[in-house]
């Protein structure tokens, strides 16, 4: 039978549960997290560069070759006097002094640079190499005249001498052929002296034959005093006129 302790209980009860519902209801929200903010952009590579040269110590009109190589860099220029290259490559060049040479490497991240030395030095004057005398040159200085004294066709002490020496460098080329030249100083009439020149060159001519030349090897000729070697008129000047004189031969 309902009575008034059941309604007590029953109210009390009610009460209990709006209260519990209203502290379930007041239970706040959970907030949404602040997604944490990105990591900051790392800043571009800077740049690195080789440079090498090979060698690094020339001689002047030689040769060395740059090798290059570049990381992280939009351009490069190498310096001096190259300009722009790419970013890795070789150039061979023929420097007339020392030089230094620069390379320097440019990108987002910065730039840098990269040096090396080429040394030039001058070579020594090539040793003058050994002259190789001429068969004329030989000729000239081995093969010596004869002189007379006047109006003679006499071979004298000296005359001798220089023919001995003559015979001796002929006997060396015994291919070679010589015209005996007869030569006067220019007292005489012209006739005679064409005849005093002829004796002499004969004289010399078979001097060189007694000393074992062929005769075949020697040509006679006079010029008696048309073609004098010296034109002063005194008697050093003739002296030298009066002579033999050997011409090698064609």
């Amino acid at each position: 039978m309902w009575n008034r302790t059941h309604a007590r209980a029953l109210f009390s009860t009610l009460i209990a549960v709006v209260a519990l519902g209203a502290a379930c209801a007041k239970k706040p929200a959970p907030q949404a997290q602040t997604p944490p903010p990105p990591p900051a952009a790392e800043p571009p590579a800077r740049p690195t560069v080789n440079l090498q040269a090979s060698p690094t110590f020339i001689q002047r009109g030689q040769s060395t070759t740059l090798t290059w190589s570049s990381t992280n860099a939009t351009s490069l220029t190498l310096s001096p006097g190259i300009g722009a290259v790419a970013a890795e490559g070789k150039q061979t060049l023929s420097p007339t002094e020392a030089t230094t040479y620069t390379i320097t490497a440019t990108g987002p991240g910065g730039s840098a640079d990269a040096s090396v030395r080429v040394s030039v030095t001058v070579p020594p004057p090539p040793a003058p190499s050994a002259h190789e005398p001429t068969l004329q040159e030989l000729f000239d200085k081995e093969v010596k005249d004869a002189y007379f004294d006047y109006d003679k066709a006499d071979i004298r002490a000296d005359a001798r001498d220089a023919l001995s020496q003559t015979a001796q460098f002929l006997r060396s080329y015994p291919q070679m052929k010589v015209v005996v030249e007869g030569h006067c100083d220019e007292r005489g009439s012209t006739e005679y002296n064409l005849a005093l020149g002829d004796r002499r060159a004969a004289a010399a001519k078979q001097f060189l034959v007694s000393l074992g030349i062929p005769a075949d090897r020697l040509e006679t000729v006079s010029y008696g005093k048309e073609r004098p070697f010296c034109s002063a008129s005194n008697e050093a000047c003739w002296q030298q006129n009066r002579r033999a004189h050997f011409v090698m031969g064609k």
